[in-house]
């Protein structure tokens, strides 16, 4: 009977370690699968993170680059190294083809060397690394202006860029902590230790983006004081420049008021055209040579650097604009020296051309007329109207004449009829005169005041202005010249009256003939004479 309630109880216990066993292995089996299930859900959440982390492409290419570098580097350490025993120890011709085989690829690693160079020596070297400041401009003028809201502007978007930068490598540095957190979790997880390498990469990443962004943090902290202490002299530097033009506005326009009532001044008191249109012609060029006084006061610190600057400049602005010195020297000559004034008729010989018509205008480089109908136009020119641009410098080197200089407006001229030799040349004299002095004594009375005003400036001599008359002797009769005082700004008009009137008078003469090109012909009727033909001035 205690034989079989031990053998019960025997066998009681091994039932009861077998039931115990196989909850152990149930129990471990279960384990294993939420291990298992653990791990696969964390690779799949990181999966999802590397996804994320792949749209960071420029930082993780250039942390690629990196990691190849590195590879490159190690691996041509390795080769030296390889090189520098086979160089000692090669004997064999497998051991020397292996070193020439080392040394070629020794090359080949040196030049991807240099073309990774920047990326070797610390990973994202030139994204952490800030945007170069330029050298900052000085604002010394108005026009610096521009070059300082400019510099302002690129300096701002550098900055911006910059935090960009470090914006995305902070994103990044989240997703890659919560990567290397679920890796720490797998690290538990895995008994079989499958993915320790993989853990230690990622942890290293982590490590070395977290450096760079603690790098880059600090470098925008600096980098941002730097900024603003660069925008706040510029800010400065550009305040006082706009203050200061601002002052000078003020001034210049004080200066255009001023000059602007003594224009007005003048205008009231000077009736005369002429000498109101240069005086206003005078008070304009002052008042813009006030206004450029200012402006070189304000802007030359130091004089004396003007007049360095002025002394080089001229040596060579002398010699390229040579003719706009003479025509502004020409110009002080005409204006100062009184020997020409709007209004004036003038001739001008330009190139064996003469030009005469009346000055419009006197600027600082030229004088522009306006080309009337004269003798010159009819017998030469054949054209009259035209603008003529001449330049002030001519007044030097070509033959200028001036018809109304000072009060004188008028000036002598003739006209010239042919009689013949037996002709009553002493009455002929006599009519021209008569007629000549009837129309031209409202102008000869004219020029007896002018030349007695111009005695007071001018040494004259002969200052008879009646009417002369000349005659000549001419190879086909007698030439009469009468001379006479006209307007000169309208002698065509008074020598066409004159002409007409001698030729009516000399015609309704029976013992005055006028003398012109005729030709006789003398017809013999006897065949045998030979025709004579006579040319003779009738």
């Amino acid at each position: 009977m205690k034989y079989f309630i031990s053998l019960f109880l025997t066998l009681n216990f091994f039932s009861l370690n077998l039931n115990a066993e196989d909850v152990v292995v149930a129990n471990d089996i279960n384990q294993t699968k939420v291990r298992l299930e653990s791990i696969n859900s964390s690779l799949a959440r990181i999966k999802t993170i590397e996804n994320s982390i792949s749209k960071e492409k420029v930082w993780m290419k250039s942390y690629a680059s990196y990691l190849t570098s590195l590879e490159v580097r190690n691996n041509l350490y390795d080769i030296k190294k390889r090189i520098k025993y086979l160089k000692r120890h090669a004997r064999t011709n497998v051991a020397k083809d292996e070193l020439n085989a080392l040394v070629s690829k020794e090359m080949i690693l040196t030049s991807q060397i240099q073309k990774l160079k920047g990326n070797s020596s610390a990973p994202f070297s030139q994204l952490i690394t800030p945007p170069v400041l330029d050298n900052v401009p000085s604002i010394h003028n108005p026009f610096d202006l521009f070059t300082g809201f400019s510099f302002i502007k690129n300096l701002t978007a550098k900055f911006d860029e910059y935090e960009v930068r470090k914006n995305s490598l902070s994103e990044l540095i989240v997703l890659l902590k919560k990567e290397n957190e679920l890796y720490k979790l797998i690290y538990k997880l895995d008994k079989e230790k499958k993915y320790t390498k993989e853990i230690k990469q990622k942890k290293q990443e982590f490590e070395r983006f977290k450096t760079a962004f603690d790098t880059m943090k600090v470098t925008s902290d600096v980098y941002q004081k730097r900024v603003e202490i660069i925008e706040l002299n510029l800010n400065k530097e550009i305040q006082k420049q706009v203050y200061s033009l601002s002052r000078i506005g003020i001034i210049i326009l004080i200066v255009f008021v001023f000059f602007f009532l003594i224009k007005m001044a003048v205008k009231k008191y000077i009736t005369d055209n002429e000498r109101f249109y240069m005086a206003n012609k005078f008070i304009t060029f002052a008042n813009f040579t006030v206004i450029i006084l200012i402006l070189f006061f304000n802007y030359i610190e130091n004089v004396s650097y003007l007049v360095t600057i002025l002394g080089f400049a001229s040596a060579g602005i002398a010699i390229a604009m040579k003719d706009w010195f003479m025509s502004i020297l020409g110009w002080l000559v005409i204006v100062f020296g009184g020997s020409i004034h709007v209004g004036d008729r003038i001739r001008v010989d330009m190139d064996g051309i003469k030009y005469v018509g009346d000055v419009m205008d006197i600027s600082l480089l030229r004088m522009t007329i306006l080309e009337d109908i004269t003798l010159t136009s009819i017998y030469q020119n054949r054209r009259a109207g035209r603008i003529i641009f001449v330049p002030n410098n001519y007044i030097f080197t070509r033959m200028v004449a001036n018809y109304t200089h000072s009060s004188l407006k008028t000036v002598w001229d003739g006209v010239k009829i042919t009689i013949t030799y037996d002709s009553n040349h002493k009455k002929a004299m006599h009519i021209a005169k008569e007629i000549t002095r009837k129309f031209s004594k409202g102008y000869t009375d004219i020029t007896r005041k002018q030349l007695n005003k111009l005695r007071n400036h001018y040494s004259l001599k002969n200052t008879n202005v009646d009417p002369r008359i000349y005659s000549f002797i001419v190879p086909n009769g007698l030439d009469i010249e009468a001379w006479y005082l006209t307007n000169a700004y309208a002698t065509l008009t008074l020598r066409s009256v004159i002409s007409t009137a001698i030729v009516d008078a000399f015609n309704a003469e029976d013992d005055i003939t006028i003398a012109y090109p005729t030709q006789k012909l003398n017809v013999s009727m006897q065949s045998d004479s030979p025709i004579e033909h006579n040319n003779e001035l009738v």
